[in-house]
């Protein structure tokens, strides 16, 4: 499946000289967003994922059902202040400035198999502090999945090297 033509370019988003590729075209066509799914779950199918992690908030669009698919629980990755119980938090470089992301602290079980999922991966600073995150909990970075990769920005050199890295679209 072409799951280029269900993206839609957006310029000057979120501020001028940024290309959005916006994924809610790809979302709306039912046949696309199944391919996505299925496709992305049959990359770590034999991975023996306990939880997929998303990151807010499009993360957690693909997450969700990916999880279920998986047969695992889904974790949501958010930003700071939007979580109610005691959490986990790491400060992050953006493409466009700075963020703060947060799990609860009793989300993971240590020694879990993680997955962590966006839908695009840009510089890698989101997905970078997300794998933090893990690591204070003590859990194994099973993989990365994304659907969109902007290689220019070469976002898969803030990610751990040992760990498989799936994209479906790259630009």
């Amino acid at each position: 499946m072409d799951l280029k033509s269900l993206i839609r370019d957006i310029p000057d988003f979120p501020k001028p000289g940024i290309l959005f590729r916006d994924i809610t075209t790809l979302l709306r066509d039912p046949d696309g967003l199944r391919y996505t799914v299925d496709v992305m779950a049959d990359h770590f199918a034999d991975a023996s994922i306990d939880y997929v992690l998303g990151m807010e908030s499009r993360g957690f669009i693909i997450g969700t059902p990916l999880a279920y698919k998986l047969g695992a629980g889904f974790i949501p990755v958010r930003k700071a202040g939007k979580l109610p119980s005691d959490v986990y938090s790491v400060e992050y470089a953006l493409e466009y400035g700075t963020d703060r992301l947060e799990i609860h602290q009793d989300a993971l079980h240590p020694a879990s198999r993680v997955l962590i999922v966006d839908d695009l991966i840009a510089t890698g600073g989101t997905a970078g502090a997300t794998a933090q995150l893990v690591q204070q909990v003590g859990c194994e970075i099973a993989g990365f999945g994304f659907i969109i990769e902007l290689t220019f920005l070469e976002g898969r050199k803030s990610l751990p090297s040992d760990v498989p890295i799936v994209t479906l679209v790259q630009y």
